[in-house]
Protein backbone atom coordinates (compact mmCIF):
# COMPACT_ATOMS: atom_id res chain seq x y z
CA UNK A 1 0.00 0.00 0.00
CA UNK A 2 1.62 3.54 -0.97
CA UNK A 3 1.94 5.54 2.37
CA UNK A 4 1.27 8.70 3.62
CA UNK A 5 3.17 11.53 4.49
CA UNK A 6 4.53 11.81 7.87
CA UNK A 7 2.37 15.68 7.26
CA UNK A 8 -0.35 16.96 5.28
CA UNK A 9 -2.04 15.68 2.61
CA UNK A 10 -2.30 12.49 1.47
CA UNK A 11 -0.09 11.67 -1.72
CA UNK A 12 -2.01 10.95 -5.27
CA UNK A 13 -0.73 7.70 -5.06
CA UNK A 14 -2.31 7.00 -1.72
CA UNK A 15 -5.64 8.67 -2.51
CA UNK A 16 -6.08 6.58 -6.17
CA UNK A 17 -4.84 3.65 -4.42
CA UNK A 18 -7.59 3.66 -1.42
CA UNK A 19 -9.72 6.73 -1.29
CA UNK A 20 -10.98 6.75 -4.85
CA UNK A 21 -12.02 3.10 -5.35
CA UNK A 22 -14.09 3.41 -2.59
CA UNK A 23 -16.78 6.30 -2.64
CA UNK A 24 -20.29 4.57 -1.33
CA UNK A 25 -23.23 4.44 -3.76
CA UNK A 26 -22.61 5.44 -7.26
CA UNK A 27 -25.04 8.36 -8.52
CA UNK A 28 -25.80 9.77 -11.86
CA UNK A 29 -26.26 13.43 -9.79
CA UNK A 30 -22.91 13.43 -8.61
CA UNK A 31 -21.18 16.04 -11.58
CA UNK A 32 -17.45 16.18 -9.83
CA UNK A 33 -16.59 13.51 -7.35
CA UNK A 34 -13.79 13.37 -4.93
CA UNK A 35 -10.47 13.99 -6.92
CA UNK A 36 -7.06 14.84 -6.04
CA UNK A 37 -5.93 18.20 -7.13
CA UNK A 38 -9.67 19.36 -7.15
CA UNK A 39 -10.89 21.95 -4.32
CA UNK A 40 -14.54 20.81 -4.50
CA UNK A 41 -17.74 18.57 -5.07
CA UNK A 42 -20.90 19.11 -7.22
CA UNK A 43 -24.29 17.65 -7.50
CA UNK A 44 -27.08 18.00 -10.33
CA UNK A 45 -30.07 19.25 -8.90
CA UNK A 46 -32.49 19.91 -12.06
CA UNK A 47 -31.04 23.01 -13.74
CA UNK A 48 -29.24 24.34 -10.82
CA UNK A 49 -25.89 22.91 -9.61
CA UNK A 50 -24.89 22.70 -5.52
CA UNK A 51 -21.10 22.85 -4.99
CA UNK A 52 -19.84 21.94 -1.88
CA UNK A 53 -16.21 21.70 0.23
CA UNK A 54 -15.16 20.19 3.61
CA UNK A 55 -12.19 21.01 5.67
CA UNK A 56 -10.63 20.92 9.10
CA UNK A 57 -11.98 23.68 10.82
CA UNK A 58 -8.24 25.50 11.84
CA UNK A 59 -7.75 27.96 14.62
CA UNK A 60 -4.28 28.61 15.45
CA UNK A 61 -4.39 30.62 18.77
CA UNK A 62 -1.13 31.98 17.84
CA UNK A 63 -3.05 34.08 15.30
CA UNK A 64 -4.92 35.52 17.72
CA UNK A 65 -8.26 34.82 17.77
CA UNK A 66 -9.93 36.95 15.18
CA UNK A 67 -7.54 36.54 12.72
CA UNK A 68 -7.83 32.98 13.16
CA UNK A 69 -11.39 32.39 12.76
CA UNK A 70 -11.27 34.90 9.44
CA UNK A 71 -8.45 32.76 8.35
CA UNK A 72 -10.48 29.65 8.90
CA UNK A 73 -13.28 30.78 7.09
CA UNK A 74 -11.65 31.66 4.04
CA UNK A 75 -10.36 28.61 3.69
CA UNK A 76 -13.20 27.10 3.49
CA UNK A 77 -15.19 29.62 1.24
CA UNK A 78 -11.74 29.94 -1.35
CA UNK A 79 -12.83 26.42 -2.29
CA UNK A 80 -16.40 26.42 -3.35
CA UNK A 81 -15.05 30.00 -4.81
CA UNK A 82 -13.13 28.19 -6.90
CA UNK A 83 -16.04 26.65 -9.04
CA UNK A 84 -17.70 29.82 -10.40
CA UNK A 85 -20.56 29.58 -7.50
CA UNK A 86 -20.20 31.89 -5.15
CA UNK A 87 -20.21 30.40 -1.67
CA UNK A 88 -24.15 30.50 0.31
CA UNK A 89 -24.16 28.48 3.19
CA UNK A 90 -21.82 27.10 6.27
CA UNK A 91 -21.91 24.22 8.62
CA UNK A 92 -19.69 24.20 11.44
CA UNK A 93 -18.91 21.07 13.44
CA UNK A 94 -16.76 22.58 16.18
CA UNK A 95 -14.69 19.90 18.49
CA UNK A 96 -13.58 22.06 21.07
CA UNK A 97 -10.48 21.48 23.11
CA UNK A 98 -11.54 21.68 26.95
CA UNK A 99 -9.20 24.94 27.79
CA UNK A 100 -11.21 27.04 24.93
CA UNK A 101 -13.31 29.09 27.41
CA UNK A 102 -16.70 31.24 26.10
CA UNK A 103 -14.82 34.23 25.70
CA UNK A 104 -12.43 32.56 23.26
CA UNK A 105 -15.39 31.04 21.59
CA UNK A 106 -17.47 34.07 21.39
CA UNK A 107 -14.71 36.25 20.22
CA UNK A 108 -14.45 33.52 17.43
CA UNK A 109 -17.77 32.86 16.44
CA UNK A 110 -18.46 37.02 16.37
CA UNK A 111 -15.58 37.23 13.69
CA UNK A 112 -16.99 34.04 12.10
CA UNK A 113 -20.25 35.59 11.71
CA UNK A 114 -19.18 39.03 10.69
CA UNK A 115 -16.75 37.80 8.13
CA UNK A 116 -20.10 35.46 6.62
CA UNK A 117 -21.79 38.20 6.40
CA UNK A 118 -19.30 40.10 4.68
CA UNK A 119 -19.24 37.18 1.93
CA UNK A 120 -22.83 36.39 1.66
CA UNK A 121 -23.32 33.06 3.42
CA UNK A 122 -25.58 31.97 5.92
CA UNK A 123 -24.86 29.60 8.26
CA UNK A 124 -27.71 26.86 8.78
CA UNK A 125 -26.17 24.29 11.15
CA UNK A 126 -23.44 22.56 12.65
CA UNK A 127 -22.49 21.62 16.41
CA UNK A 128 -20.58 22.98 19.11
CA UNK A 129 -18.78 20.86 22.27
CA UNK A 130 -15.60 20.58 24.38
CA UNK A 131 -14.33 17.01 24.49
CA UNK A 132 -11.33 15.37 26.09
CA UNK A 133 -8.49 14.93 23.05
CA UNK A 134 -9.30 17.58 20.92
CA UNK A 135 -6.85 19.94 20.34
CA UNK A 136 -5.41 23.45 18.77
CA UNK A 137 -5.75 24.21 15.53
CA UNK A 138 -7.79 21.31 14.50
CA UNK A 139 -11.23 21.86 16.29
CA UNK A 140 -13.49 20.24 14.42
CA UNK A 141 -14.72 20.55 10.46
CA UNK A 142 -16.95 22.55 8.40
CA UNK A 143 -18.49 22.63 4.93
CA UNK A 144 -19.31 25.78 2.76
CA UNK A 145 -22.06 25.68 0.29
CA UNK A 146 -22.74 27.03 -2.86
CA UNK A 147 -26.33 27.06 -5.11
CA UNK A 148 -26.00 28.18 -8.74
CA UNK A 149 -27.04 27.54 -12.49
CA UNK A 150 -25.00 24.84 -13.86
CA UNK A 151 -23.86 27.21 -16.99
CA UNK A 152 -21.68 28.85 -14.36
CA UNK A 153 -20.09 25.80 -12.95
CA UNK A 154 -16.28 25.93 -13.68
CA UNK A 155 -15.39 22.50 -14.02
CA UNK A 156 -11.47 22.45 -13.80
CA UNK A 157 -11.73 18.94 -15.88
CA UNK A 158 -13.33 20.45 -19.23
CA UNK A 159 -9.75 22.90 -19.27
CA UNK A 160 -8.28 22.08 -22.60
CA UNK A 161 -4.78 22.32 -24.69
CA UNK A 162 -4.48 26.68 -25.92
CA UNK A 163 -6.25 27.48 -22.73
CA UNK A 164 -3.69 30.28 -21.01
CA UNK A 165 -2.79 29.84 -17.39
CA UNK A 166 -2.84 33.43 -15.01
CA UNK A 167 -1.53 33.42 -11.99
CA UNK A 168 -2.63 35.98 -9.18
CA UNK A 169 -0.68 37.45 -6.03
CA UNK A 170 2.51 35.30 -6.62
CA UNK A 171 3.79 32.18 -4.25
CA UNK A 172 4.02 31.55 -0.73
CA UNK A 173 1.43 34.00 0.41
CA UNK A 174 0.17 31.98 3.02
CA UNK A 175 3.68 30.51 3.71
CA UNK A 176 4.25 34.19 4.06
CA UNK A 177 1.39 35.09 6.59
CA UNK A 178 1.79 32.73 8.84
CA UNK A 179 5.40 32.55 9.19
CA UNK A 180 5.50 36.67 9.60
CA UNK A 181 2.70 36.08 12.27
CA UNK A 182 3.70 33.22 14.33
CA UNK A 183 7.50 33.93 14.22
CA UNK A 184 7.88 37.66 13.99
CA UNK A 185 11.28 38.54 15.17
CA UNK A 186 13.09 36.09 12.76
CA UNK A 187 11.96 38.54 10.00
CA UNK A 188 12.69 41.30 12.19
CA UNK A 189 16.62 40.84 12.64
CA UNK A 190 16.80 39.86 9.20
CA UNK A 191 14.74 42.86 7.89
CA UNK A 192 13.67 45.24 10.25
CA UNK A 193 10.23 45.94 12.29
CA UNK A 194 8.91 47.66 8.53
CA UNK A 195 9.25 44.59 6.28
CA UNK A 196 8.34 42.51 9.26
CA UNK A 197 5.09 44.19 9.06
CA UNK A 198 4.67 44.30 5.70
CA UNK A 199 4.72 40.58 5.56
CA UNK A 200 2.29 40.30 8.45
CA UNK A 201 0.33 42.17 6.60
CA UNK A 202 -0.20 39.55 3.62
CA UNK A 203 -2.08 37.68 5.79
CA UNK A 204 -5.04 38.90 4.67
CA UNK A 205 -4.17 37.96 1.46
CA UNK A 206 -4.94 34.34 2.42
CA UNK A 207 -8.27 33.84 0.10
CA UNK A 208 -9.47 33.43 -3.34
CA UNK A 209 -12.80 34.07 -3.07
CA UNK A 210 -12.87 37.94 -4.58
CA UNK A 211 -9.74 36.72 -7.01
CA UNK A 212 -11.99 33.76 -8.02
CA UNK A 213 -15.37 36.06 -8.17
CA UNK A 214 -14.24 38.45 -10.26
CA UNK A 215 -12.08 35.52 -12.87
CA UNK A 216 -15.59 34.02 -13.09
CA UNK A 217 -17.68 37.59 -13.79
CA UNK A 218 -15.02 38.13 -16.79
CA UNK A 219 -16.27 34.80 -18.34
CA UNK A 220 -13.89 32.37 -20.45
CA UNK A 221 -12.39 30.30 -17.25
CA UNK A 222 -12.41 26.99 -17.81
CA UNK A 223 -10.07 26.06 -14.55
CA UNK A 224 -9.78 27.70 -10.96
CA UNK A 225 -7.10 26.21 -8.30
CA UNK A 226 -6.34 27.55 -4.78
CA UNK A 227 -2.55 26.71 -4.86
CA UNK A 228 -2.62 25.04 -1.58
CA UNK A 229 -0.28 22.28 -0.49
CA UNK A 230 2.79 22.45 -2.45
CA UNK A 231 2.20 25.84 -3.61
CA UNK A 232 2.07 27.39 -7.04
CA UNK A 233 4.10 24.18 -8.60
CA UNK A 234 1.44 21.86 -6.57
CA UNK A 235 -1.04 23.59 -8.19
CA UNK A 236 -0.09 23.43 -11.62
CA UNK A 237 0.58 19.71 -11.47
CA UNK A 238 -3.02 19.45 -9.98
CA UNK A 239 -4.50 21.29 -12.55
CA UNK A 240 -2.30 19.30 -15.34
CA UNK A 241 -3.93 16.15 -13.88
CA UNK A 242 -7.49 17.20 -13.67
CA UNK A 243 -7.93 18.89 -17.39
CA UNK A 244 -5.87 15.74 -18.75
CA UNK A 245 -3.51 18.19 -20.83
CA UNK A 246 -0.20 19.27 -20.25
CA UNK A 247 1.16 22.73 -19.59
CA UNK A 248 3.84 25.00 -19.80
CA UNK A 249 4.69 27.89 -17.76
CA UNK A 250 7.47 30.80 -17.81
CA UNK A 251 8.58 31.37 -14.25
CA UNK A 252 9.83 34.42 -14.84
CA UNK A 253 6.54 36.01 -15.90
CA UNK A 254 4.64 35.06 -12.55
CA UNK A 255 4.17 38.03 -10.23
CA UNK A 256 5.99 37.88 -7.18
CA UNK A 257 5.72 40.10 -3.90
CA UNK A 258 9.05 41.42 -2.44
CA UNK A 259 8.02 40.66 0.94
CA UNK A 260 7.22 37.65 0.13
CA UNK A 261 10.74 36.57 -1.57
CA UNK A 262 12.33 37.96 2.00
CA UNK A 263 10.11 35.86 4.08
CA UNK A 264 11.23 32.68 2.53
CA UNK A 265 14.66 33.88 2.83
CA UNK A 266 14.67 33.88 6.15
CA UNK A 267 13.16 30.73 6.67
CA UNK A 268 15.17 29.12 3.74
CA UNK A 269 11.72 27.69 2.14
CA UNK A 270 11.80 27.66 -1.68
CA UNK A 271 8.60 29.99 -2.13
CA UNK A 272 7.39 27.98 -5.34
CA UNK A 273 6.80 24.48 -3.59
CA UNK A 274 5.45 26.14 -0.33
CA UNK A 275 1.88 26.65 0.50
CA UNK A 276 0.35 29.58 -0.42
CA UNK A 277 -3.72 29.92 0.60
CA UNK A 278 -4.89 32.61 -1.55
CA UNK A 279 -2.89 32.40 -4.66
CA UNK A 280 -5.16 31.65 -8.08
CA UNK A 281 -4.43 29.43 -10.65
CA UNK A 282 -6.80 30.34 -13.32
CA UNK A 283 -7.00 28.58 -16.61
CA UNK A 284 -8.65 30.47 -19.34
CA UNK A 285 -9.62 31.14 -23.16
CA UNK A 286 -6.56 33.63 -24.48
CA UNK A 287 -8.94 36.06 -25.28
CA UNK A 288 -10.58 37.01 -21.93
CA UNK A 289 -7.07 36.88 -20.16
CA UNK A 290 -6.27 40.56 -20.79
CA UNK A 291 -9.79 41.86 -19.15
CA UNK A 292 -9.56 39.54 -16.23
CA UNK A 293 -6.81 40.37 -15.21
CA UNK A 294 -7.93 44.48 -15.69
CA UNK A 295 -10.01 43.47 -13.39
CA UNK A 296 -8.13 41.67 -10.94
CA UNK A 297 -5.80 44.91 -11.06
CA UNK A 298 -8.87 47.26 -10.30
CA UNK A 299 -9.30 45.51 -7.46
CA UNK A 300 -5.71 45.86 -6.09
CA UNK A 301 -4.99 42.02 -6.84
CA UNK A 302 -1.99 41.31 -9.32
CA UNK A 303 -1.73 39.17 -11.76
CA UNK A 304 -0.86 37.61 -14.85
CA UNK A 305 -0.35 35.71 -17.95
CA UNK A 306 2.18 33.07 -17.16
CA UNK A 307 1.89 29.90 -19.72
CA UNK A 308 -0.18 27.61 -21.34
CA UNK A 309 -2.19 24.24 -21.40
CA UNK A 310 -0.26 21.85 -24.05
CA UNK A 311 -0.74 18.43 -24.98
CA UNK A 312 -0.64 15.80 -22.03
CA UNK A 313 2.57 14.18 -23.99
CA UNK A 314 4.58 17.71 -23.62
CA UNK A 315 3.96 16.63 -19.63
CA UNK A 316 4.82 19.91 -17.28
CA UNK A 317 7.27 22.12 -17.78
CA UNK A 318 8.81 25.35 -16.93
CA UNK A 319 10.74 28.30 -18.76
CA UNK A 320 13.39 29.79 -16.43
CA UNK A 321 16.26 31.98 -17.10
CA UNK A 322 18.27 28.36 -17.54
CA UNK A 323 15.44 27.79 -20.94
CA UNK A 324 12.68 24.79 -20.96
CA UNK A 325 13.09 21.92 -18.72
CA UNK A 326 10.82 19.49 -16.97
CA UNK A 327 9.07 20.84 -13.52
CA UNK A 328 9.76 18.36 -10.76
CA UNK A 329 6.25 16.85 -9.24
CA UNK A 330 6.94 18.62 -5.63
CA UNK A 331 6.14 15.40 -2.83
CA UNK A 332 6.81 17.40 0.44
CA UNK A 333 5.99 21.15 1.09
CA UNK A 334 8.38 23.06 2.84
CA UNK A 335 5.94 24.92 4.91
CA UNK A 336 5.25 22.39 7.38
CA UNK A 337 8.88 21.58 8.35
CA UNK A 338 10.12 25.05 8.51
CA UNK A 339 7.41 25.74 10.61
CA UNK A 340 7.97 23.09 12.84
CA UNK A 341 11.74 23.91 13.14
CA UNK A 342 11.07 27.44 13.86
CA UNK A 343 8.31 26.74 16.60
CA UNK A 344 11.42 24.81 18.90
CA UNK A 345 14.34 27.38 17.98
CA UNK A 346 11.56 29.87 19.61
CA UNK A 347 11.06 28.05 22.59
CA UNK A 348 14.37 27.38 23.18
CA UNK A 349 14.88 31.01 22.82
CA UNK A 350 12.11 32.16 25.25
CA UNK A 351 13.39 29.22 27.55
CA UNK A 352 17.16 30.88 27.12
CA UNK A 353 15.28 34.33 28.08
CA UNK A 354 14.26 32.84 31.56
Amino acid sequence: MSELPQLGKATPEFFDEVIFPNLGASDDAVLVGPMHGIDFGAVRLGDQVIVFSSDPFYIAPSLGWERAAWFALHILASDVAVSGIPPRFLTVDLNLPPEMDEETLATVWRTVHDESRNLGIAIVGGHTGRYAGCNYPMVGGATVFGVGPMRDLVDPRKARPGDVIVITKGPAIETTGLMSVQFPEFVIERWGEDVAKEARDVFYQMSVVRDAALCARNGGVTAMHDATECGIWGALFEMARASGAGLVVDKRRIVTQDVVLKTCEVFDIDPYVAISEGTLVAAMRPDCADSAISALGDHGIPASVVGELVPKERGVRVLDEKGERPLAHPRTDPFWIRFEEYLKRQEARRHGAR
